[in-house]
């Protein structure tokens, strides 16, 4: 398994939003439906995450990481 790089909350409600970040690119993000469903996890290309939640996870994301960050979510 590649290094992780950081996880990015973007929960605005009760439910978890959370992105994993890994050296090789790859995103995973780890969310809540609703309360009976808690913690589902997928796996993510940049493609699949719109802009607005793109624009959260770079607001977000520690500044330390953020051009990495950056990088993989072919943020402009």
């Amino acid at each position: 398994m590649e290094k992780e790089i950081c996880t990015i909350s973007i929960t605005s409600t009760w439910l978890g939003d959370d992105y994993t970040f890994y050296e090789d690119h790859r995103i995973k993000r780890v969310y809540d439906n609703h309360s009976l469903s808690a913690h589902r996890t997928e796996w993510l290309e940049p493609n699949q995450i719109n802009k607005q939640n793109k624009d959260k996870l770079i607001k977000n994301c520690p500044e330390e990481f953020k051009e990495q960050v950056m990088q993989i979510l072919d943020y402009p």
